[in-house]
């Protein structure tokens, strides 16, 4: 990873919402926050709730597909490592045992 290992994951056993996302941007790596930009404004305006809600662990769990920033491809970003998720996510999703709704943000998380 030409950034190093940053793993972006917001996860508490209580949470209710799991929010399956792609990988985190440059941007996003750099400040350590997830969605805290202009698509994390969208995504809590289209959920209605607001940003402490939103970032509240025992509410909402955010996991990527990729858990590290991938690197720049020619167009765009690279896509998520593909060993993270069929790793990982199986060990979390055993842990969340309050989850009633499950959203999958982009083609990635969607496939």
């Amino acid at each position: 990873m030409p950034m190093g290992a940053r793993p972006m994951i917001r996860a508490h056993p209580k949470s209710k919402i799991v929010i399956i996302v792609q990988a985190p941007g440059v941007r996003l790596h750099e400040m350590g926050i997830p969605w805290n930009d202009n698509s994390g404004d969208n995504l809590r305006n289209w959920m209605g709730i607001s940003e402490e809600k939103f970032y509240d662990t025992q509410f909402a769990s955010i996991i990527p597909m990729g858990f590290c920033y991938p690197g720049r491809a020619t167009s765009g970003d690279l896509p998520p490592r593909k060993e993270c998720a069929p790793l990982w996510h199986p060990k979390l999703m055993n842990e969340l045992k309050a989850v009633k709704l499950t959203l999958l943000n982009g083609s990635y998380a969607q496939k």
